[in-house]
């Protein structure tokens, strides 16, 4: 499974504003409504087993646009390889909410034509609203959902409600729970509980969660954003801090774990779709976008790798079980709604990345 969820927000806006003078520009050229795509070629940058394994050959087939497609880990390499200098030579990139936004603050990404992309009136109303991009003016969500606790219903004396159930375990769990090691993840349970914004730039509330994790640390197993529910399956662990999409594939080795979002709230992560304003193929990227939001290929997502994806269309297509085995999968779009969807913080981003240093080195 790819770490596309595995990211650090470190990334600084002015990084990316910087290259405004080195090739991102600052107008958008039109785009032709009428251009033959069949004369155009993509490369799209994506995370690894993130989509249908015959993407590439579907889309050739129904559009006659060749596609390569080149896999990137983590956000960080897609966006070291963006920001190089130059032309990347990538025409569709998907990366997650807050470094499209910056990508865009930078000058970079492409303003998308709706008229060319119908397929967009599948989105949920609520993916249109999104934060970092309201409107889907230069980003298409492709995958959405939350944080929360992941646990062995079976091994703890009761079902976790709040953020302090991690932060300040019970003695059952002390010693059996892991939290996300990724800057902004890692601080956002404290952020939570103390009633602070996921987007906080506030300095006493920075140091107020470090307080708070500096208490929590030596209760952990781990910090872990990886394995945490394989520890849950062998039962080395009994609460972890999880993406929701990642606690399915717990879930899916045992149905005594189980996923809730704490009572506190939590974030709303995206990883979207965005189109290059370097890009020569900006109507074939179009047409490759709306191809990806038709339902039979949208839903690939929520059935292979257990995400909820913000295309109603795709969504009412799953088959009912898939639903009642993965519960957070239906967690509704007015739900998911009510998190904190995660912004870019340009160059304060840097304090979570100091924060979570000085926590994993202590």
């Amino acid at each position: 499974m790819s770490l596309q969820r595995i990211t650090r927000t470190a990334f600084a806006a002015s990084a990316v504003l910087a290259l405004a003078a080195c090739g991102g520009g600052s107008g958008s050229a039109d785009l032709d409504p009428e251009a033959d795509i069949t004369a155009q070629k993509l490369v799209v940058g994506i995370w690894a087993d993130y989509y249908p394994e015959d993407l590439a050959e579907t889309f050739e087939a129904k559009t006659g646009v060749p596609v390569q497609i080149v896999h990137h880990a983590t956000n960080e390499e897609i966006m070291a390889k963006l920001t190089a200098g130059g032309d990347s030579g990538i025409d569709v990139a998907f990366v997650s909410g807050q470094y499209a936004q910056a990508l865009n603050e930078g000058g970079m990404l492409q303003e998308l034509d709706h008229d060319l992309i119908p397929n967009i009136t599948n989105l949920y109303p609520e993916a249109t609203e999104l934060a970092y991009d309201d409107g889907n003016k230069f980003s298409l969500p492709y995958a959405w959902g939350t944080t929360g606790l992941c646990y062995r219903s079976d091994l703890l004396p009761a079902e976790p409600a709040s953020w302090l159930d991690l932060l300040e375990p019970s003695a059952e769990a002390a010693g059996k729970t892991t939290m996300l090691s990724t800057e902004r993840w890692m601080a956002l349970p404290a952020l939570k509980a103390l009633g602070y914004s996921v987007n906080s730039e506030n300095p006493d509330e920075l140091s107020a969660v470090k307080d708070q994790l500096m208490e929590t640390k030596p209760t952990l197993l781990a910090f872990d954003d990886t394995t945490f529910y394989s520890k849950l399956v062998t039962g080395e662990a009994v609460l972890t801090e999880a993406w929701d999409g990642w606690c399915n594939y717990g879930i899916a080795e045992d149905p005594n774990i189980k996923f809730t979002v704490p009572e506190e709230g939590s974030d709303l992560w995206v990883d979207t779709m965005t189109v290059l304003k370097s890009s020569q193929n900006k109507e074939a990227a179009m047409a490759f976008l709306n191809y990806v939001l038709e339902p039979e290929v949208h839903s690939w997502a929520a059935e292979n790798i257990l995400y909820k994806v913000p295309n109603k269309a795709a969504m009412d297509a799953l088959d009912p079980q898939l639903l009642e085995t993965y519960p957070n999968l239906a967690m509704t779009p007015a739900e998911l709604a009510e998190q904190e969807v995660i912004v870019d913080l340009g160059d304060y981003s840097t304090e979570y990345t100091r924060l979570a240093t000085e926590i994993s080195a202590k």
